[in-house]
């Protein structure tokens, strides 16, 4: 079953067009990413997805309804959880504050089990958000979108600026969402972690679709990767 359908896709800022005609589709159960070098149009993507940015033109169907510049709360109660670039958690409220304040009581992800999937932010959860490093920030940033418990997670820039080993930590608890049924869409640079989560890409190049197919595709097209993924 088709979870998110993404077509003709196109948006901007004032009369400076970001995206041309994108589109995409993501199934139930399944990991994809949205790829391409810095400035391409990924995020811009995922604002007009959530509501955040009304697109020109394209629709936006989860689960079946239409949701094309539909406000950004009615996006989150269809169930699409987002954990945004900077992870943008409330500092001046304690973890377990940060969790409890945009919970939806719809299904199974509740604070103990996020705790369960998350314990260092059950050490931590009178902490301020403030108070947490980089890596626990973006643990919570992901446990606070799961008690939306969503049908689709999606996060933008899953790892970036966080150290090896933290980055590993987080990888492994996606794909452990992933093996537990979980759908998600994330946009990350990181080629060898996303090929054991995802299922499919999508490149993007200067706002356009210009590559997509499955994680094995890619690894095995390495002129895929220079023309558009490397520096």
């Amino acid at each position: 079953m088709t979870l998110l359908h993404v077509e003709g896709l196109q948006a901007g800022y004032g009369s400076a067009r970001v995206l041309f005609d994108v589109g995409f589709s993501i199934k139930a159960g399944e990991a994809a990413s949205l790829m391409g070098r810095n400035g391409m149009g990924k995020s811009t993507t995922i604002k007009a997805i959530m509501g955040l940015l009304k697109p020109d033109a394209g629709k936006v169907v989860f689960k079946g309804v239409d949701l094309t510049a539909a406000p950004p709360y009615r996006v989150a109660q269809a169930g699409i959880g987002l954990v945004p670039e900077g992870r943008q958690i409330f500092p001046t409220l304690t973890v377990e504050e940060n969790l409890r304040a945009i919970a939806i009581s719809r299904g199974k992800w509740t604070l103990e089990l996020v705790y369960n999937f998350f314990p260092r932010l059950s050490e931590r959860s009178g902490h301020l958000g403030s108070q947490l490093s980089g890596g626990e920030q973006q643990m919570l940033a992901i446990g606070r979108a799961l008690m939306t418990n969503p049908s689709l997670l999606i996060l933008d820039e899953a790892t970036e600026g966080l150290a090896p080993l933290i980055g590993a930590e987080i990888w492994a608890k996606l794909v452990e969402l992933k093996t537990e049924g979980e759908a998600i869409l994330v946009i990350d640079k990181n080629i060898d972690a996303l090929s054991k989560l995802v299922d499919h890409h999508t490149i993007l190049e200067k706002g356009r679709v210009v590559w997509a197919g499955s994680a094995a595709d890619l690894q095995g097209d390495p002129d895929v990767i220079d023309r558009y993924l490397h520096l």
